[in-house]
């Protein structure tokens, strides 16, 4: 890593909890190591001990904290668990009953407490223990150990004599700066597939020829840009010989595979050398679980509730260059099994789940075509800008991270030049159950519609828009339940970051409208209220049915009252769009039209107006007072100076 504080995950210290049953030896065990002498008086709890920096190799000061286990103490015992980067587990070597509570009741309850920390369980006293009394602490521990994952480490040690006593609070301090958990699954006795995903990265980066092997020079400098150092050529032919005799493909004409690499890191964590693969992780940016530190993402954070984040032109070529190269038997489209390896060297594949999950158009075998892909990245960017940048750079772009994302104008300036600059709109989609949001959704993804009705619930559509002219703006459309309303306009910016606001009707049905003008209305108090006043649109679903009386009437004279445009009249079941998302774009790309405003709205505006004049006249009237009153004494000194 560039220091040392990158090489241990940024850690500037380490909490360590000692706790255990009452005589297990715990305060003497943390006395022993600080002063390296076995301590004849020890106070009944010790105040935090501190070990300095320069105490282990990893030059990390730890902070020792002493606990009691009596019942009165139990407020600041939970406290102190609650706030450990670590806990230290002691039994009495001599008293096989404080062992069987580890698993009865100490690591129960901090289960209980959801204590969520490495554990190293200690046997202190070891001096004390029976001769007779042998004693496996493996053969005691391993099912211990197989039901609790968290416990990283077992050792037994004695005060007396100092036996192990400074190894405890070595492996406490190993296990919080190199944990094995995110590296290792102990149950099948093989590598996490977050750590294998980065691994591959790693692999992949320094595959500068790209020929699936490391050479002996690739090997090298990978070794240099970790470690510092370079390997000797009697090194690299024991490093291949190791992994050449468990794997045979490990290793091949060219140089190490990515089967042996993998390998090798396999054999550093199963050799207790978890601090290696942590030194390879931490050097390409990862952090403890294994993302990529937020220090290596810079993602713009100054910029107004009303501005949005777009991927750059730059990035979208990268998105379509890496489209076309996995898209192997060049149809078009991505296949689930070509995704999958699209994103094998990132933590997960970020589309499996909601709001990603089915929110971009699939040919009818669900393979994901290119507007879908560029669309997907355009609503994770949208929502997470963090996340889309990280796997931009786990996918393979190499360029300046810091020039892959803009910040769009803010929309009050957007309205004042009448002209909206984005290229992605986001969209809230308004309507009582049934009127047909769903129904829109699926028509942007260019899917078939189905009569049978899709569970409540938030969801989003993305896609590619094509304009007059051959312009291209990804629309994104959020499909707001309506008993999720009152929820979003809770918060006061839930309009900022909108560009449009569809309601959608079901043109038979009288409620249906009724509750969608209700709807309308509140939007448009929320908009004026808070000053983030958006675009709105009307959408009358549904236009093969027979409309019910006065339907026409009755959205007409809404939509003049409120200063929008008419209803658009759709139908999703015979295709007759009546150019509906073109319109939407529209609205958004002219953001000062279609603002609904209320008669409540009108009035505070006039007030506003009225107020601002007579303040101008007030003004305009002491600028004349001032002037005259200059006037007047320039005249009076002009006279006392003839006379």
């Amino acid at each position: 890593m560039a220091g040392e504080n990158s090489a241990t995950g940024g850690r500037t210290g380490v909490r360590v909890v000692v706790a255990g049953d009452r005589f297990t030896g715990k305060s003497s065990l943390i006395a022993a190591a600080a002063t390296e002498s076995y301590p004849e008086n020890v106070t009944h709890v010790l105040p935090p001990t501190h070990l300095p920096a320069d105490f282990f190799p990893d030059r990390v000061p730890i902070t020792i904290i002493d606990t009691s286990a009596a019942l009165e103490n139990r407020g600041k015992l939970i406290d102190e668990l609650k706030r450990a980067d670590v806990v230290v587990l002691t039994y009495a070597c001599d008293q096989p009953l404080t062992l069987n509570r580890l698993s009865s009741f100490w690591l129960e309850e901090l289960r209980r407490l959801e204590v969520k920390v490495p554990i190293i369980v200690v046997g202190c006293k070891l001096d004390l223990r029976d001769e007779n009394q042998s004693i496996s602490l493996e053969h005691v521990m391993r099912p211990v150990m197989h039901e609790y994952r968290e416990i990283e480490t077992c050792i037994e040690c004695s005060s007396v004599t100092l036996m192990q006593v400074p190894d405890v609070f070595y492996y406490a301090q190993k296990a919080v700066l190199h944990p094995t958990a995110p590296l290792f699954d102990q149950e099948t006795q093989s590598l996490q597939p977050r750590c294998q995903r980065a691994l591959k990265r790693i692999f992949l980066l320094c595959d500068r020829d790209m020929d699936g092997a490391l050479n002996d020079s690739e090997l090298n400098e990978f070794q240099v840009k970790c470690f510092n150092a370079p390997l000797q050529p009697a090194e690299i032919v024991g490093v291949r010989r190791v992994v050449q005799e468990k794997k045979r493909d490990g290793v091949n004409d060219l140089g190490l595979t990515l089967e042996g690499f993998l390998y090798l890191h396999f054999l550093f964590i199963d050799k207790g050398r978890h601090e290696t693969t942590w030194a390879v992780l931490r050097r390409f940016g990862y952090g403890d679980n294994l993302e990529l530190r937020d220090d290596g993402l810079p993602v713009p954070t100054k910029h107004a509730s009303d501005q949005s984040i777009e991927l750059k032109t730059e990035a979208l070529d990268f998105l379509r260059g890496t489209f076309r190269l996995f898209d192997t038997d060049n149809h078009g489209a991505l296949r689930p099994t070509e995704l999958d390896e699209l994103f094998s060297t990132a933590p997960e594949s970020p589309w499996n789940e909601a709001p990603f999950k089915d929110a971009a158009e699939t040919t009818s075998q669900g393979n994901l075509t290119l507007k879908g892909f560029l669309s997907e990245w355009a609503l994770m960017t949208l929502m997470d800008p963090r996340r889309s940048l990280a796997n931009l750079i786990y996918i393979g772009y190499n360029g300046n991270p810091a020039s892959v994302l803009r910040v769009t104008r803010r929309k009050s300036v957007d309205r004042k030049k009448q002209r909206s600059e984005r290229s992605v709109y986001n969209c809230l989609v308004f309507g009582p159950e049934n009127a047909g949001k769903s129904s829109m959704l699926n028509a942007l993804l260019g899917r078939p519609f189905s009569a049978s009705h899709n569970p409540a619930g938030e969801r989003y559509a993305a896609d590619v828009v094509d304009q007059l002219g051959g312009n291209k703006k990804t629309l994104i459309l959020r499909e707001v339940p309506e008993d999720g309303v009152k929820i979003l306009l809770s918060n006061k910016e839930c309009l900022a970051a909108c560009d449009v606001a569809v309601f959608v009707y079901d043109i038979s049905d009288e409620y249906s409208w009724k509750r969608t003008r209700d709807l309308l209305v509140e939007v448009a108090r929320q908009g004026e209220e808070t000053g983030y006043g958006v675009p709105c649109l009307l959408v009358a679903a549904k236009g093969d049915l027979v409309p019910y009386p006065m339907a026409l009437q009755d959205s007409l004279k809404v939509c003049r009252d409120l200063g929008i445009e008419a209803p658009v009249a759709v139908s999703m079941k015979t295709g007759d769009l009546n150019d509906l998302f073109g319109r939407i774009l529209g609205a958004a790309e002219s953001p000062h039209l279609n603002i609904p405003e209320t008669e409540t709205g009108r009035k505070r505006k006039s007030f506003r107006r009225l107020v601002n004049n007579s303040l101008l006249f007030v003004s305009v009237g002491a600028a004349f007072a001032v002037v005259g009153m200059a006037a007047f004494r320039m005249y009076n000194a002009r006279r006392n100076s003839s006379t």
